[in-house]
């Protein structure tokens, strides 16, 4: 019975955005200028911060995976930290660190006339840092778990570091980066309150989707309604798909 309910829990909020959808009027609200719009910065800007995960995020997982050093627990925490951190807070902290007069954003400014806060890059920026834990966790998993005996072979045949890589373990864990970025993607694709509080909502130039829907509550609830469902179907799709090698990773049978 307990299982019953805690089922219900989670089911019936869901099930409250199907039955309020306007599924007769779906059509109009989804072609208005402002919701085509914040779909487009949405999708632009979570591929983007995909990206830069990718990027960034694979030669961390690796060192974290593959190399010994005094403090490396320190750093997982610290690259994951995001994950468990208020969203605003994050914001907060990115605003703090790049704003006009931040930590290093103030020298930007200075130097370069680049003001981060408050633009496009600000959302990509906030979503980055917010997506990459996810797309790390799970290659770091995926790098321990290789089997590195091929790399050995290819080193003895001649084969140097970067070509070992490119060719032996990216091959191997293709699978799991795969799983990683889709995972960095649909996180960077719900992200509301780092980007909020590092890019604010200017419509055309920072309004995702998550923001889009908070503006849209008071004032379209319809519109609220059906970009709701469309961020729960792009969640749940994504999730579905992923679960037998996510949940692999934490040592769970789908």
């Amino acid at each position: 019975m307990a299982a019953v309910i805690s089922v219900a829990f989670f089911l019936i909020p869901l099930l409250a955005l199907v039955v309020r959808a306007p599924w007769s009027s779906i059509g109009h609200e989804l072609r208005t200028p402002q919701i085509r719009t914040a779909l487009r910065l949405s999708l632009e800007c979570s591929l983007s911060a995909t990206a830069a995960a990718i990027v960034l995020g694979t030669p961390m997982a690796w060192l974290l995976a593959r190399v010994s050093f005094p403090g490396r627990s320190v750093v997982r925490t610290l690259t994951t930290l995001s994950m468990v951190l208020p969203p605003v807070v994050s914001g907060f902290a990115l605003l703090l660190a790049f704003g006009r007069r931040g930590l290093v954003g103030q020298y930007l400014y200075q130097w370069f006339g680049v003001q981060l806060p408050f633009s496009t890059a600000a959302v990509i920026i906030a979503e980055t840092f917010v997506s990459m834990p996810f797309f790390v966790l799970t290659l770091e998993g995926a790098f321990r778990s290789t089997d590195r005996r091929f790399e050995d072979a290819a080193f003895t045949l001649g084969a140097s570091r970067w070509t070992t890589f490119r060719r032996i373990t990216v091959p191997a864990i293709a699978p799991s980066l795969v799983a990683g970025a889709v995972l960095a993607w649909a996180r960077a694709l719900g992200e509301f309150g780092a980007t909020i509080t590092f890019a604010g909502n200017f419509p055309g130039r920072t309004e995702t989707m998550p923001l889009a829907v908070y503006l849209a509550f008071e004032t379209d609830p319809n519109a609220a309604i059906l970009l709701s469902l469309s961020l729960v179907v792009t969640s749940f799709v994504v999730l579905f798909a992923l679960r037998a090698r996510w949940l692999g990773a934490l040592g769970v049978e789908s």
